[in-house]
């Protein structure tokens, strides 16, 4: 396949990445004058600008290895990448990002600046003749592997907009060709949100069938690790809200684009806000060492379970010599703790499925490619690749469980462990997704939990009657604050920031105190290494200046398309989520469900503020039977009870449906974060 060639735009910014960068003559605020108090962005102070400049001396930015890599094979790209919904709601943008042809100002840590320059090159690359990635057209990547007579797609991005735009350049530089299978390699949405862009429903292959026969059917089949479906879900309705929520301060969508605003967030330039899609996976892959050959093309499965997420599954091209790493090795220190909220993660597991992937596959890998970030070529690169990924994840894992058998507390390990001085200068564990810190933390939670054995901690105050508590003790909250502003000067911005916020929490109206905060955060996110904290603590800042955002244009559409295919167990289990348990402490009320399209049948008994549901039995003494199929079951979440009447038949007690869900509560999307 001949290269189309790299566009200007793309040639203009490599020029910008390459060599050494000299340190920027920037204008920081001088020593004591950030203190203006008003509820606007500031530039970055003197402290700031020399932590930054800093890490020019701690890292070789004349090694250019991952710049190679990350720009190699490029076929096609547009001059601009700007996709929009069918209301011509820009859901994403990599104009945006068109500042980062400049060099790292000082409100920028230069690595993390590195980073988001070279997540920043977008476009068709081949990783090899007859694989192909369409990069930076959402936070991961859309790949292809050309079989026989059509394309096997893995991973699909997670909006409709984002897939249907980058499989549109995919036709254009490589013709048009029928999807033969689609592979989905873990259950976060960002990897199967965007599937109706790739494919209808209507084209899925009958789940029912062996894989063989989905293959023989011409339909096309979508192959999971097992148990997809149960997490695919469950992780992202159960505590859904509160991750969404949390989702906004992680990926900066509450932030502008910017040399003071939102960056990469280390395997990507953030999160889309299209329309996510949701099919049924019609086929799952349980164990290791699985084959499956699709329309010419063979593949090996590894089974990587507790990973980046609790399934997730490798794949092995032996035609290609090319492995597929899901999202297991991403050119970053990833996260055993995602900020959004997240199950932890085991980094002695990961560590394992790394050495398990050199054992199986290492003497004959030429390429690794992932769901995130740029490849890797050359069998002795990739091998130090796993080596040296593997060796943080074990790292942190084994001496944060060192320090704990020697009686430390989380913060205290957060503060002490840090890499060997050789780790720290390998471009491609730098911490700008996961951070040694944090990892730490779900390596102390994963053992040993939230609790740190001190009494005093067992069953604290409410942040907000603690803090009223502090300030009563601390005194004049004018003094506070003018020690605080001292202390902000020489720089001590994670203090400033955490005892102006208790006076935040002490009252919400203290302006001066908010600002303070604000610009306490800021820096902190100026000097970020991981593009996640940037966008927390300039999230955070944003916030305590302007109040919680309430545009729902702010995040991704489509949730519910995710919640009608939940099993019944879910929507019930769901159910019991969504009532009020104090309000309804008093209903005694038992319920029969039969559900007409998959047999099932429940006891369904609130009972004393829970949801109790007893599978496969019904309830003599219950007071009704509800008979619908499944998707019928749904309407019971919406709390809308001529929905519910519509789709659900009742046997007995009319009025039960209104009883069941008058009790359903309301979840708040923009619940304060930095504030009570």
């Amino acid at each position: 396949m001949p290269y189309i060639g790299r566009t200007v735009r793309v040639m203009v910014l490599l020029i910008g990445i390459g060599g050494l960068p000299g340190i920027v003559n920037a204008e920081p605020l001088k020593h004591g004058e950030a203190l203006p108090g008003t509820a606007s962005a500031k530039p970055a102070t003197v402290q700031t600008a020399d932590a930054n400049n800093r890490i020019y001396q701690m890292l070789d930015f004349s090694d250019e290895q991952e710049k190679t890599f990350a720009e190699k094979g490029l076929i096609d790209a547009p001059d601009i990448l700007e996709l929009k919904d069918a209301e011509g709601r820009v859901v994403w943008s990599q104009k945006a990002y068109d500042f980062l042809h400049d060099n790292a100002p000082p409100t920028a840590n230069p690595s993390l600046w590195r980073n988001a320059q070279l997540n920043h090159l977008y476009g068709l690359f081949e990783v090899q003749e007859g694989i192909y990635q369409v990069r930076g057209y959402d936070m991961a990547n859309l790949t292809l592997v050309k079989s026989d007579n059509g394309w096997i797609v893995f991973d699909v991005l997670m909006s409709e907009e984002c897939s249907r735009a980058a499989m549109q350049l995919v036709e254009k530089n490589l013709g048009r060709r029928p999807v033969k299978a689609v592979v989905i390699s873990h259950p976060h949405v960002d990897h199967f949100g965007g599937i109706k862009g790739v494919m209808t429903e209507e084209e899925a292959a009958d789940p029912s069938l062996s894989i063989q026969e989905q293959l023989a059917s011409g339909k096309i089949p979508v192959i999971v690790p097992k148990d997809f479906e149960t997490y695919a879900i469950g992780e992202n309705i159960y505590a859904g809200a509160a991750m969404g929520r949390r989702a906004g301060y992680q990926y900066g969508t509450l932030i502008e684009k910017g040399k003071q605003g939102s960056l990469s967030i280390g395997i990507g330039m953030g999160q889309s806000l299209g329309t996510i899609s949701y099919i049924t996976p019609t086929y799952e892959v349980a164990n290791t060492g699985e084959k499956i050959t699709i329309d010419g093309i063979k593949m090996e499965f590894q089974m990587t379970p507790g990973t980046e997420a609790p399934v997730e599954m490798n794949t092995w091209f032996p035609q290609y010599r090319a492995l597929w790493m899901a999202e297991n090795c991403t050119g970053t220190l990833h996260n055993l703790y995602t900020l959004r909220g997240a199950q932890v993660r085991d980094g002695n597991d990961w560590a394992k499925f790394l050495l398990e992937a050199t054992v199986r596959y290492g003497e004959e890998v030429q390429v690794v490619f992932q769901s995130h970030n740029w490849p890797h070529w050359g069998n002795q690169a990739i091998r130090s690749y796993f080596e040296n990924t593997a060796a943080v994840y074990k790292y942190i894992n084994d001496q944060t469980l060192r320090y704990i058998n020697q009686g430390y507390t989380s913060d205290e390990i957060s503060n002490m462990i840090a890499l060997s001085e050789a780790m720290q200068k390998v471009w491609y564990t730098r911490p700008y997704y996961g951070t040694v810190a944090h990892n730490s933390k779900a390596v102390y939670q994963k053992y040993m939990g939230w609790y740190d054995a001190n009494p005093v901690h067992l069953n604290p105050l409410t942040p907000s009657d603690r803090a009223k508590k502090f300030v009563e003790y601390l005194g004049d909250k004018n003094e506070v604050l003018r020690k605080a502003k001292r202390d902000f000067a020489r720089g001590e911005y994670r203090w400033v920031a955490e005892i102006t916020n208790v006076l935040v929490f002490e009252n919400p109206a203290n302006t001066e105190a908010r600002n303070l905060c604000a610009d306490a955060l800021e820096q902190l996110g100026y000097q970020a290494e991981s593009g996640t904290w940037r966008n927390v603590y300039l999230s955070g800042a944003y916030e305590l200046r302007n109040g919680a955002n309430k545009d729902t244009g702010k995040v991704a559409s489509g949730s519910r398309n995710v919640q009608k295919n939940m099993s019944v167990r879910m929507m019930l289990d769901y159910l019991g989520i969504l009532i009020d348990g104090q309000a309804a402490q008093s209903k005694d009320l038992r319920i029969n469900l039969q559900v007409t399209d998959t047999g099932e049948k429940y006891f369904i008994h609130l009972y004393r503020g829970t949801l109790l549901c007893y599978r496969d039995t019904q309830d003599q003494n219950a007071v009704a039977t509800l008979t619908c199929p499944r998707k019928a079951v749904f309407t019971l979440l919406t709390g809308d009870v001529d929905a519910m009447q519509k789709a659900i038949e009742v046997t007995g007690d009319r009025s039960v449906l209104q009883r069941l869900t008058e009790n359903i509560v309301t979840l708040r999307p923009f619940f304060n974060i930095v504030e009570p």
